[in-house]
């Protein structure tokens, strides 16, 4: 494939380091992290490993495009990129979960994409995350980028454009929201990893239902499913909400291991940011914001309608049983300030989709 010159250089968003830009000196564990990932690379290099893309769903407005990948080493053996398959091909699905948590990935490559009928040259970060903001003149709807690190291995990742009429969009997270796994939070990773079978995982009744009843009450709704969790169970989150009949979306999800502060990134964190960076790229539209009492969902989303209380359109909190919250956070309780209420946005509660529909008709937010 030949790849034309001159080309343009996108803004590469590095914000996964970001947090301790202003740090003399990297936290010891994402130092030993940079040099685990030098050795190990270095080695995959001299047994002639291949540089493979892991594209996600990115999104967008008429004039900029947010592109989201990873790269990572495959092995030679590798005949085709594995990650590049049709979210509804379920072949290989019960193989790909571990595969994800256990692949190398490759700092600070050199990615290209192409956009729009425009070429971009971007950076992955220290993480192999390549996460680039594109000046592009796009129609709504879904487009799809091509994106190489060389000719030869190009992959294709969706960007779904949201149209300027739209006025209402949701986000809504994941874990204990639009699917209950009855395991401690702590074990999620690990499930998510080995257990990869779509039967494990069960839907949270009614809520497809009213994810759907949504879009079509609000046609040109986006979607966004925000949680906490690695961007390497993308492909396994995507499936399970293809299958279940959830709208299409983008994950933004996060990226697990240390930072340049502490061993892990923070989780409420990654969600702030994220309502931040949405509000900031679409003004115009006002937010459902779908969620669970199990961890940290209300007071966050609370905050924001706070900060942003004219951009909120509603709150819609799934309450979780006594045992969902023993596994959630270790009591039978929701945590402290949990419960919507008060003043600010309709804030509604119920134990899944079927009660939130029925809170939502009786509010006169959803016709009968």
């Amino acid at each position: 494939m030949r790849i034309p010159a001159p080309l343009s250089f996108a803004r590469s968003a590095l914000r996964h380091d970001a947090a301790g830009a202003g740090s003399d000196r990297p936290h010891w564990a994402a130092r030993a992290e940079d040099v685990k990932n030098r050795l190990v690379g270095s080695t995959l290099r001299r047994l002639h490993w291949d540089l493979r893309l892991q594209p996600f769903h990115g999104y967008g407005s008429a004039t900029q495009a947010r592109v989201l990948a990873k790269v990572l080493y495959a092995s030679p053996r590798t005949s085709a990129d594995f990650h590049d398959q049709p979210v509804h091909d379920m072949r290989t699905v019960a193989v790909r979960g571990w595969r994800n948590f256990t692949s190398q990935v490759a700092p600070h490559r050199t990615v290209h994409i192409r956009l729009g009928g425009e070429e971009f040259t971007v950076r992955a970060d220290r993480s192999g995350i390549v996460d680039a903001t594109l000046e592009v003149s796009l129609s709504p709807g879904k487009h799809q980028a091509v994106l190489w690190t060389v000719p030869g291995n190009e992959v294709t990742a969706d960007v779904t454009i949201v149209p300027p009429e739209a006025r209402v969009g949701m986000v809504s997270d994941i874990d204990d929201t639009v699917m209950v796994t009855w395991l401690p939070r702590p074990l999620l990773a690990f499930w998510n990893a080995f257990v990869v079978h779509q039967s494990s995982r069960q839907v949270v009744p009614g809520m497809p239902m009213l994810y759907q009843r949504l879009a079509r009450e609000h046609p040109h709704m986006p979607v966004f499913y925000l949680s906490t969790g690695a961007w390497n169970v993308f492909p396994v989150l995507k499936r399970f909400l293809y299958r279940n009949g959830y709208p299409d979306g983008p994950l933004l999800l996060t990226d697990w291991g240390p930072t340049h502060t502490g061993f892990f990134r923070s989780g409420p964190e990654h969600k702030t940011r994220s309502l931040e960076r949405l509000a900031a790229a679409y003004p115009d539209v006002r937010w459902i914001l779908v969620g669970d009492d199990g961890q940290h969902d209300p007071s966050l989303y609370a905050a924001f309608a706070e900060r942003h209380p004219e951009l909120v359109e509603s709150i819609l909190i799934r309450q979780l049983t006594e045992p969902e919250q023993l596994l959630a956070h270790g009591t039978l309780r929701p945590l402290v300030g949990s419960s919507p209420g008060g003043r600010g946005p309709l804030a509604l509660a119920a134990p899944n989709g079927h009660g939130l529909l029925a809170a939502l008709q009786r509010h006169g937010r959803m016709s009968r």
